[in-house]
């Protein structure tokens, strides 16, 4: 999923100074699985944006909280979105980075806010309260050859022929020795299923053309003519 945290408090209150109205939009999507966007979240919000001008003697603006099902879905912010946006001046979207831009584009002209920073695409580990990153989207998956572990993500030098020379007893020099070796883990995962044969694949440097940006997948250039 996207893992997403809330900017602090103080950047949101910025943001949305001298607004007389504003519609806040959770996402049910990631940013509401790890409850950082879900309509709790936007209720919650509310109440501080409230909260903070009446501190502050100031006139409170009005305020809606929602939450719409995909907010990276275009179809379907549009049709939860535009019967509302005309209302506010802005919307202050608690998705991810994708749900902002998807919602600035069929909300034109009105003005979109982040209360959200896009962190990675990762695990949440329940269990321990965790968001790993485990995917960097490089548009050339090498899962089968590495035992279901990345190493462009997991491996802190994106490392794609085995461990460097820094690595200590299974842990990577880079962060103080605290992450695991990517590639130790790898070996130990091949190990287990018993697909050793694939540690030793000589792998030829990565082609980052594959993740070169903006990227599109599928649909058909509306720009481009079609030929009788």
């Amino acid at each position: 999923m996207i893992i997403v945290q809330q900017k602090p408090l103080n950047e949101i209150f910025e943001m949305t100074k001298n607004l007389k109205s504003l519609l806040i939009v959770g996402c049910d999507g990631c940013a509401s699985i790890i409850q950082v966007g879900g309509e709790r979240q936007a209720q919650v919000l509310k109440t501080l944006l409230e909260m903070e001008k009446k501190v502050k003697g100031e006139e409170t603006p009005v305020i809606k909280a929602i939450s719409i099902l995909r907010q990276c879905d275009r179809q379907v912010a549009a049709t939860a979105l535009n019967p509302l946006r005309e209302d506010y001046e802005a919307i202050l979207s608690l998705g991810c980075g994708v749900g902002v831009q998807t919602i600035s584009e069929v909300c034109k002209p009105t003005l979109i806010i982040p209360a959200n920073d896009t962190k990675f695409l990762g695990m949440h580990d329940t269990r321990k309260g965790k968001f790993q990153e485990l995917c960097s989207a490089c548009g050339e998956c090498i899962l089968f050859e590495t035992g279901g572990i990345c190493p462009i993500t997991r491996c802190a030098k994106s490392l794609l022929n085995g461990p460097c020379g820094g690595q200590s007893k299974g842990k990577c020099e880079v962060g103080g020795g605290k992450n695991d070796c990517a590639w130790i883990l790898i070996f130990n995962s091949l190990k287990d299923r018993n697909r050793l044969d694939l540690f030793t694949k000589f792998r030829p440097p990565k082609d980052y053309r594959l993740s070169g940006h903006p990227r599109e997948i599928g649909g058909e250039d509306e720009d481009q003519e079609v030929s009788s």
